[in-house]
């Protein structure tokens, strides 16, 4: 599995030769220009919530692949008014696609589309199939929820987890997430974007690497394979 992290929480997917687009916020990112074309041909896109900074590009890159979008029901309504197919799903459920298993678990946080309609319940989602699991957590605070992972899916792999703090969980509770969902492989996500959630490089390594966990930060293009 290859992942190509575009910013804040967007990551592109590689799994089992399909392209899983995730919480698409790239055009609004001064820092991902690169990739401001959209030029991305997924099928799927993966919605952990409605926030603007996680939907933003959903609409145009769905309309132009045919991609189908994986979320909440109340999410994949909105968007279906708007001509795009999806697949709703809810916490605790799971479903088998043709590139592996998503079960949707819980994250805490709050969620609204960018123009007030009401988007349901934020969530997170675990990919996985025979050989490979990957907890995907979106925007969420630290939980107890999270040590329902390794009791109800397979052991994970690696795992996307917010550590850019003010917003979602800071990279001092990342680390207690780590130990709840038994996993040590850590990418973080939702960081550096704007000034609410800029961190310290070099502090956040260290307390992982104290913790003996693997942290990655990645540049935005970068591609991590696991």
């Amino acid at each position: 599995m290859k992942i190509k992290y575009l910013g804040q929480s967007s990551f592109l997917i590689d799994w089992n030769g399909f392209q899983l687009l995730v919480d698409p916020m790239i055009k609004g990112n001064p820092m991902a220009k690169e990739f401001h074309d959209l030029n991305f041909n997924p099928e799927y896109i993966l919605l952990t919530h409605g926030h603007q900074d996680h939907v933003a590009d959903v609409e145009e890159i769905s309309l132009n692949s045919g991609a189908t979008i994986i979320s909440n029901f109340e999410i994949v309504s909105y968007f279906g008014q708007k001509g795009i197919k999806g697949h709703p799903m809810n916490h605790g459920g799971q479903w088998k696609f043709d590139f592996g298993t998503i079960k949707m678990v819980n994250a805490v946080h709050s969620s609204v589309l960018p123009d007030g309609t009401y988007a349901g319940n934020p969530a997170g989602f675990v990919l996985y199939d025979k050989q490979t699991a990957l907890y995907i957590a979106g925007d969420t605070a630290l939980c107890m929820d999270m040590k329902l992972i390794p009791m109800t899916c397979p052991k994970l792999t690696a795992a996307i987890l917010p550590i850019g703090d003010n917003f979602t969980m800071g990279y001092e509770d990342a680390i207690i997430a780590s130990d709840f969902i038994q996993c040590n492989k850590i990418i973080g996500c939702h960081f550096d974007t704007f000034d609410l959630i800029k961190i310290n490089h070099s502090t956040v390594k260290e307390a992982f690497s104290s913790k003996s966990k693997n942290l990655t930060l990645p540049e935005i293009g970068e591609i991590i394979e696991i």
